[in-house]
């Protein structure tokens, strides 16, 4: 796995994954001192959508701002929800069935506050980031409606 860091600032690591994504790499590098939860997001790629089989997505980014704008929304949690630890990655490029798409993973002193956080991460990111996906499905490509 390569592990492309984008910002590191205390408290929250935020990584790019062109190739691959590892899930327990992003967990391993929080420093989870202080925290007695730890709420962790995997979103995957369908292998199908409605009966549809699915053969891959395909993520374009405005990668100058991606890194950024995930930094600020963790951030944001962080102080929404005074969780203390975030660590966020998101893949770009191709990423086939079965593959995995996005990694969350929020470090806590309770589990509430990190599951609130971690909820509010995955659905902001889906508005904020500049990730745009195209589904590549046994009907064609279709680009989706949206950001992330």
């Amino acid at each position: 796995m390569r592990f492309y860091p984008i910002a590191m600032a205390g408290d929250i690591v935020i990584t790019e994954s062109p190739d691959s994504l590892d899930h327990q790499s992003l967990l391993d590098a929080l420093d989870l001192q202080g925290c007695g939860a730890v709420v962790s997001f995997l979103g995957i790629t369908r292998g199908y959508d409605d009966g549809v089989k699915i053969h891959r997505l395909e993520f374009d980014a405005w990668q100058d701002k991606l890194g950024g704008v995930l930094h600020s929304l963790a951030s944001e949690a962080i102080d929404k929800f005074g969780v203390k630890k975030i660590a966020m990655s998101h893949r770009t490029g191709k990423v086939n069935a079965g593959e995995n798409i996005v990694s969350i993973h929020v470090g806590s002193p309770h589990r509430k506050e990190a599951f609130a956080a971690c909820e509010w991460l995955i659905d902001e990111l889906k508005v904020q980031a500049p990730i745009w996906k195209k589904e590549v499905s046994e009907n064609g490509e279709q680009w989706k409606a949206g950001l992330g």
